[in-house]
């Protein structure tokens, strides 16, 4: 597409540019032009400034502007060649600049690299959409055996921090009687809905899973950690999180790994602030993340670990309480407390 309010120079370029073969579309006017290219995108357009009611930086913001035009290149053309003129041409979105009057070959060389770097742009980008669409397709069909790929892994996280499978399926158990109880407020009723319930079951299991990248010996010391060891530990919250993101980069709909990033990175931060490894106070904290982390301190204070014998329900309950307003959401202690007795059953014959 040519636009130019100087007939000569439409004819010009015209007859230049279809001894090449091109097909060509000349407009003298910057409107008229916007609107043939709003029903038939051109592939690269030539673009002079200086044009009555309409110069051409204004046509070209209202290109950028527009999602199905901003990709096509325009190239400048004008008898300004004075440096500030060309330097507005391109913070305006211009990608070349071509001086009255006119060369062949110049003009001849810099529509051709232009055009074909868009054509080889617009390619990748088709592959890339097929691609994407193909990615979720797949991942659709295959779900159910990723959600028992992650059950494996988050066992494997499990076992090798010294602990059994059955604290996956106590933490999720422990998630949704906390959920159930949270349902019942009115300050939470319409956030928890079904899709939440799930995707904060499934992806429960995933808190610990940066804890593949900490050093046996830190994950598996019997005794107190020093604070450089305590500090590398923290960092399983980072690479869980990081780890997960990646995958949600492929997908970005994803509920359910959007929800397992805020979990393994915020599952550490406390209701006052004084958590890891953001700091993030109240409900800055994701919901989420908050569900789990006194499910999973629970469990903890429950569980045997190297360093201690479990604890039982009354004393793990007292540190619950303890906690609330502190390290926990005093809304999420307070459903903890509905469900005590679903929650001491959770433990009942487990050694």
């Amino acid at each position: 597409m040519i636009v130019d309010d100087t007939p000569a120079n439409l004819t010009l370029l015209q007859d230049m540019l279809r001894i090449e073969k091109y097909r060509v579309l000349a407009f003298p006017q910057g409107a008229l032009a916007l609107k043939a290219a709003a029903n038939t995108p051109p592939d690269l357009i030539l673009l002079d400034i200086i044009m009555p009611e309409m110069d051409g930086f204004e046509v070209c913001r209202q290109l950028k502007a527009n999602p199905k035009l901003k990709n096509i290149p325009v190239l400048f053309i004008s008898a300004l060649s004075d440096n500030i003129d060309k330097v507005r041409a391109f913070q305006e979105g211009g990608v070349d600049y071509i001086t009255k009057p006119f060369q062949f070959e110049e003009v001849h060389a810099r529509v051709g690299v232009h055009l074909r770097s868009h054509l080889l742009e617009r390619e990748l980008r088709l592959h890339n959409e097929k691609l994407e669409k193909l990615v979720l397709e797949q991942v659709k069909e295959i779900s159910a055996a990723q959600m028992s790929v992650i059950d494996a892994i988050s066992s494997l996280v499990e076992v090798r921090d010294g602990d059994t499978q059955k604290h996956i399926g106590r933490t999720r158990q422990l998630c949704m009687i906390l959920m159930n109880g949270l349902r019942k407020r009115s300050k939470y009723g319409k956030t928890l809905d079904d899709n939440f319930f799930d995707n904060v079951y499934n992806a429960a299991p995933l808190h610990d899973i940066g804890k593949v990248g900490i050093a046996d010996s830190i994950l598996l010391k019997p005794n107190k950690l020093t604070y450089e060891e305590f500090e590398i530990m923290k960092s399983h919250a980072t690479i869980g999180a990081s780890a997960l993101e990646t995958v949600l980069a492929l997908d970005t709909r994803n509920k359910f790994i959007a929800t397992g990033v805020s979990i393994a990175r915020s599952h550490h931060e406390r209701w006052d602030g004084s958590g890891y490894p953001d700091g993030l106070q109240g409900e800055a904290i994701p919901l989420s993340a908050r569900i789990v982390s006194l499910a999973d301190v629970y469990d903890a204070l429950r569980s045997r670990r190297p360093y201690k014998e479990p604890f039982s329900h009354e004393e793990s309950t007292r540190i619950i309480r303890q906690g609330s307003n502190a390290q926990f959401d005093s809304a999420l202690v307070e459903a903890f407390i509905d469900g005590e007795e679903a929650l001491a059953q959770l433990y009942i014959n487990d050694k």
